[in-house]
Order: C-alpha cells, then sequence, then structure tokens
C-alpha cells in the first residue's frame, strides 16, 4: 500500500512482472523517480532482447560477423561481463548458446537463420570487444542471447536510477532477479523448484542483489516442467541433475549469470563464487539443498 512517502508499482518488462518499490521522498518526486527506473528497464529490454528485431542483440547476430558493430554502451558492457564470467568459468558461462535454445524451441527462429541451426561456438572464440564500442564476430557460427545476464542488469540500472534521484530506500524484483539499497534490510522469499507453490527459504538482502535460476514451471499443472533453460556448454544439453539455483551477490548482473554456472556445476563453483565475494545455494533433482557455508546462518528454510 502506497503512503504520502513510499509507493510500489509493477509494469510488464523483460518477459515477466517488473516491481519497483521505493521510499524515502514526498509525491511527484517519489513517482518521477520510479517512472524513470522504469524507462531504464525498457531501455535494456529494448537493447538486448533477442526477439526485437531492432534490438542491438538482433542486430548483432544478423549482420556483426565479419563487420563491426557499433552498440549501445549498456549492451557493450554486458558482453564485457559475459566475456570476462565466461573465461573466469572455464567456459560454463556462455551467452554464444542461443543455437542450442533456437533447436529446442525455446527461442524463435528468425529468417537469416535458413533451415537449420549450426551447432554453437564458444563466445570467447567468436565475440570481438573493440575499443571504441563496437563488436565483431569473428565465425558465423556465433549467435548470442543474454537472457542468462540482461535481466540482472536492469535490475542494476533501475537501483542505479533510484539511488542518483537521492531516495534513501529503494527494491526492484524482475522474476526473482532482486536488489535493494537503504538502512533497513529486505526479506526475499525462493521459491522452491520443484514444488512450484512451495517456498524454500526466506532470506535478506541489504545493500544487495538475489538471482535464481532453475527448471521451467508449468503454471497450468503447478509443476515444474522436465526440461530446462540451462545448458551445460560441454554436453549441449540442458542441465538435468539441479533442480535449481540461488545465487547473492554485490549486483544483480553478476548474481543473474552466476546460478547458471551454479546450476551446471554445483559445489565446483565454489572458487568461483568466492571470486566475486557471492554465496549460493541449489537444490538437486533429489530435493537435497546445499548451501555455502559462509551463507547457512542467514538462510530459513521452510518447514
Amino acid at each position: 500500500m502506497d503512503t504520502p512517502d513510499s509507493i510500489c508499482r509493477a509494469r510488464p518488462l523483460l518477459g515477466t512482472f517488473v516491481e519497483i518499490a521505493a521510499s524515502g521522498v514526498a509525491g511527484d518526486e517519489l513517482q518521477a523517480a520510479v517512472d524513470a527506473a522504469f524507462a531504464a528497464v525498457a531501455q535494456v529490454h529494448r537493447l538486448m532482447s533477442f526477439h526485437d528485431p531492432q534490438s542491438d542483440v538482433s542486430r548483432l547476430n544478423h549482420w556483426a560477423y565479419g563487420r563491426t558493430m557499433p552498440v549501445h554502451a549498456w549492451t557493450y558492457q554486458v558482453l564485457q561481463t559475459a566475456i570476462e564470467i565466461h573465461h573466469q568459468s572455464a567456459g560454463l558461462f556462455d551467452v554464444a548458446v542461443a543455437p542450442l535454445l533456437q533447436k529446442r524451441d525455446l527461442l524463435p527462429r528468425r529468417a537469416h537463420d535458413g533451415d537449420s541451426i549450426v551447432d554453437p561456438i564458444a563466445a570467447s572464440d567468436a565475440i570481438e570487444l573493440l575499443a571504441d564500442g563496437c563488436v565483431r564476430y569473428l565465425d558465423p557460427r556465433v549467435s548470442v542471447d543474454l537472457g542468462g545476464i540482461a535481466k540482472g542488469f536492469a535490475v542494476d540500472r533501475a537501483l542505479q536510477v533510484l539511488r542518483e534521484r537521492g531516495l534513501p530506500r529503494g527494491l526492484v524484483n524482475a522474476g526473482g532477479d532482486l536488489a535493494a539499497f537503504g538502512a533497513e534490510p529486505e526479506f526475499a522469499l525462493v521459491r522452491h523448484p520443484i514444488n512450484a507453490g512451495q517456498m524454500l527459504c526466506r532470506t535478506e538482502i541489504s545493500n544487495a542483489a538475489l538471482a535464481s535460476s532453475g527448471r521451467m514451471i508449468n503454471w497450468s499443472r503447478s509443476e515444474a516442467a522436465e526440461d530446462c533453460a540451462v545448458f551445460d556448454p560441454n554436453t549441449q544439453s540442458p542441465v538435468r541433475r539441479t533442480a535449481g539455483a540461488t545465487v547473492r551477490a554485490s549486483c544483480c548482473m553478476i548474481a543473474d549469470a552466476l546460478t547458471k554456472v551454479v546450476m551446471i556445476a554445483r559445489e565446483e563453483a565454489m572458487n568461483l563464487l568466492k571470486q566475486y565475494r557471492a554465496n549460493a545455494l541449489f537444490v538437486l533433482e533429489s530435493g537435497d539443498v546445499w548451501v555455502t557455508p559462509d551463507w547457512q546462518n542467514a538462510v530459513r528454510f521452510a518447514a
């Protein structure tokens, strides 16, 4: 419920509902700050959508092989971070996974794809980031999808807008990828990746971010589907053993990307999590739950 100095709004963006809550200033100033935060999310959506033929991602996938393509600074930043995490994770996080998703009809096929979708090539081998904000593909097989990192980046940008407007408290939640700042911690509920109607746990975030990935949920049956949109690049198959993963990190873009690594590598992602000062939990298909030792006392599991 809104009060004179607090507001909460939700809008359909990024393929989900984005909720923004903020407080600390009154009236029109607060509404303007929230509107500006939504505008930042909408801009990320326009720039990084695989579906929009005018987006930076679509332009790159269509035209960037063998030529330099200028992109927005935000797109460039996300690609930089994606390739960094690709290297640091030994290739487990890879935005060049689009062909695998297309083969399983998890992404649409475009007119220039032709009748067949080629096998993917690793992002680090095929994407060249140039110093002038341009991007070039070095292999005709490369096709990127930023869906595994862009939502977290959008949350970060929205939160940055609220900070820049001088608000003392803000929270942005994009379908489970969320971040918050303020003097008081925020409590977040993590949905169980196997039992869709059940909460797995509750944790608090204070000037931090939380992101989750897992199997796709069939809401008409109130249960998780068998398939998963997180692929292991080594096997080129969907992750099977892990039902879901949640990561807490300093920013949502990093948390969002690291959930995919944890889904694939599970406890073997520990060193990478330490490198990014992140915590994680994951749920196995068996229902067993693993939590990084430094986060165990901050997670309250549902009865």
